[in-house]
């Protein structure tokens, strides 16, 4: 007797070969890492409101089920990974964010992109008490 599949595993490769929860931007490895480090189906769905909880359970299974199929993907994935990091390490390296942060806000000052709140008197506080 033939095995009926009653649900096809939400999961679909794109173009660049990741595989993402079925009608979402969000990849199979992120819900792997996740569950992983210990999160629950329903601490996922939390952090990505986008997916449903049976779609987590059921790619969480077909992880479970398939991991050592899998390994050479994530394989792959760890290794694009690292290579995207180490080529952009300089522009996405903490070191310096925050002067970077900083001089990006002075120029969007200077040029005059940002603008400061209105207060009807100089000593006007956005601050709101508490009763």
């Amino acid at each position: 007797m033939a095995e009926e599949v009653l649900d096809a595993i939400p999961l679909a490769k794109d173009a660049n070969g990741v595989y993402r929860v079925a009608g979402t931007r969000v990849s199979l490895d992120l819900v792997v890492r996740a569950f992983n480090r210990g999160a629950t189906a329903e601490e996922i769905v939390q952090d990505f409101p986008s997916l449903q909880l049976s779609d987590v359970y059921q790619v969480v299974g077909y992880y479970l089920k398939h991991a050592s199929e899998l390994a050479k993907y994530f394989d792959e994935r760890g290794s694009e990974e690292r290579e995207l990091l180490a080529t952009h390490e300089e522009e996405w390296s903490p070191r310096g964010l925050r002067d970077r942060l900083l001089a990006a806000g002075n120029a969007g000052e200077v040029a005059g992109r940002r603008e400061s709140p209105q207060r009807d008197h100089p000593g006007d506080s956005a601050e709101v008490a508490v009763l």
